[in-house]
């Protein structure tokens, strides 16, 4: 395996590199008809994503951007999130928001996304949320099933503006044994 180091995303990062990573990562789904904001997002709609939150890295040993997470406070409820009305989930003051997990199809399948998302949990928890909340896909059942075994539940589903799928809303209740933020700086 190769080693991997997580850290927060620094102001010195490539946000085109970063988006470059977002639409490599999301291919095989836009492959598949889904049409994920990721797919294809601006360079700007990256950099408002990472802004509104905290973003995670992942590097390769040689410094490549390989994977990526952003985990965000709740939304405003009189806010849009995308451009579409923000569901209720997405408003609560004790839920956070992760959204822009990606890994370099090249490194899939030696945990760096389960390690991106342990790093985004931790965040939350660290920062007093009780909850994270996401959303994918309703055909997206592989991706589903990764959020079911981490212990997200389906809470609802929404219809985005111009998806040509509709969407599952997760979320999570974090427990008080929720690993630590020391993991940011580990390889494995």
């Amino acid at each position: 395996m190769t080693a991997i180091t997580l850290r927060p995303l620094a102001a010195t990062d490539s946000i085109e590199a970063l988006t470059a990573l977002l639409h490599a990562s999301y291919a095989s789904l836009a492959a598949q008809g889904w049409n994920f904001t990721a797919v294809n997002q601006s360079v700007q709609t990256t950099r408002e994503r990472v802004e509104a939150g905290q973003a995670f890295v992942a590097l390769s040993a040689s410094g490549e951007l390989v994977g990526t997470v952003t985990i965000a406070p709740p939304k405003r409820p009189d806010g849009r999130y995308l451009g579409d009305p923000v569901p209720d989930c997405y408003t609560q003051p004790d839920t956070a928001i992760l959204a822009q997990l990606a890994v370099h199809p090249a490194c899939r399948g030696q945990g760096v996304a389960e390690r991106l998302m342990d790093i985004a949990e931790d965040w939350a928890h660290a920062q007093g949320y009780a909850h994270v909340a996401l959303d994918t896909a309703v055909p997206a059942e592989a991706l589903r099933r990764r959020y079911e075994r981490r212990g997200y539940a389906r809470i609802g589903d929404v219809q985005w503006a111009g998806k040509t799928y509709r969407s599952v809303l997760m979320r999570k209740a974090l427990g008080s044994a929720s690993a630590s933020v020391s993991r940011e700086g580990s390889a494995a």
